[in-house]
């Protein structure tokens, strides 16, 4: 007979089983490589939106990438936000648009973006001309060639956002450098590519991103939260407009490489992911369920998926419950169903590894990357004890 007691475990375990089934369906998805979305015009206006704070030393290069990829109508826009040092001159003597922004209160990506778009809106005002399509580029990435072009041509032809393929690269050598790279590979581009594959919006991931003007115009850019990207997906998604993946092209960008530049940007991308998954993700979930709207709720169902490490951590918490559980009671029914979810993600990290990081971490460095998982508890923990809520930049060594 079933107890309060049973329902409760199995109820617990299942909700962590969901989010493994979810990842194994989409890695298993983007196993195959897709067809590439056809090409389309490109705009006749474009505007290029980096926000920056403190970026003096690297804003430069990305400027002159950018600049190279645009046309005589185009322009690059740089938000210096809240920066005390020489951002906004490296971006004008490379031949950007620059506008500075002061507020300390209001501190963060989002904010910067919204001030950067109202900015535009005022030019337009101004010129008599708006620009078709606003692209948002971090101030310290690498663009592909033809990136601006071709995903500023897919949000005009589709009229919702375009997210370019984004992969983030290990400075230094070490296997948990290389760990937290295939983890990134596993997250923005596996499992973009399963939503892709079955006709699903992504999530927006930061920089690379391309926003029809309208959009852009009425999008909810002024946040302070720590997972601002995700956040707004999420939200356009909501609003009728679920942004769009584009594999072919790629952005990239280098993760932090003292320890704790490495630690702050891992603890706000990981607390910001959590603060959405516990905070927003149940009742935007409801609200795309009732509302019947099913691409919605899959975007939700993504986001609800845990970092990689934390499910893996949480799992293997459930089946060593599950199995004393067990031996007390009998009950099996539970133990099944979390050995299941641990199947499940096993397959979909070695598919993954298999698929997209082969030439990047072996089979039998992945059996050391338990390690990693409990590098990570000090974060996950800090998130129940002293969750970090204000955007604190990334402190890198250049």
């Amino acid at each position: 007979m079933l107890t309060v007691v049973h329902v409760l475990l199995l109820a617990g375990t299942a909700l962590l089983v969901l989010p493994a089934l979810l990842l194994l369906t989409q890695i298993v998805l983007a196993l195959r490589q897709p067809s590439p979305l056809p090409a389309q015009p490109r705009p006749a206006r474009i505007a290029v939106l980096i926000p920056a704070h403190n970026e003096g030393h690297g804003v430069r290069a990305t400027i002159m990438q950018t600049l190279s990829q645009l046309g005589p109508d185009d322009r690059v826009l740089v938000v210096a936000d809240n920066c005390n040092d020489d951002t906004a001159a490296q971006a004008r003597m490379v031949g950007a648009e620059v506008v500075e922004r002061q507020d300390a209160e209001r501190r963060g990506k989002g904010y910067a973006l919204d001030f950067g778009v109202r900015q535009l809106e005022m030019l337009a005002q101004r010129e008599g001309q708006a620009p078709d399509v606003v692209i948002v580029l971090d101030a310290d990435c690498v663009l592909s060639p033809g990136l601006i072009p071709r995903v500023a041509g897919l949000a005009q032809a589709h009229g919702r956002p375009v997210q370019a393929n984004y992969l983030m690269s290990a400075p230094t050598p070490g296997l948990k450098a290389r760990v937290a790279e295939f983890a990134m590979r596993v997250k923005n581009l596996a499992r973009s590519r399963g939503m892709f594959q079955l006709g699903l919006p992504c999530q927006l991931l930061g920089t690379g991103m391309a926003f029809p003007w309208a959009v852009a115009q009425r999008a909810p850019l002024a946040s302070g939260h720590l997972a601002e990207d995700m956040q707004l997906g999420v939200r356009l998604a909501r609003d009728g407009t679920p942004p769009l993946f584009c594999e072919d092209v790629l952005v990239t960008s280098v993760f932090a490489a003292s320890q704790e530049g490495e630690r702050s940007q891992r603890t706000r991308w990981e607390h910001g992911h959590l603060s959405l998954l516990v905070g927003e993700g149940p009742k935007l979930l409801w609200e795309a369920v009732r509302r019947g709207r099913f691409a919605q709720a899959m975007l939700v169902m993504d986001m609800l998926v845990p970092p990689l490490a934390l499910l893996a951590g949480l799992l293997v918490v459930a089946t060593l419950v599950q199995a004393i559980w067990a031996l007390l009671t009998g009950w099996m029914a539970g133990l099944v169903v979390a050995l299941l979810g641990v199947l499940a993600l096993l397959v979909a990290i070695v598919a993954a590894r298999h698929r997209f990081a082969a030439e990047l971490i072996g089979l039998g460095e992945l059996l050391k990357a338990p390690v990693y998982v409990l590098a990570k508890l000090p974060i996950y923990l800090s998130f129940v004890v002293r969750r970090q809520t204000e955007w604190v930049r990334t402190k890198r060594d250049h």
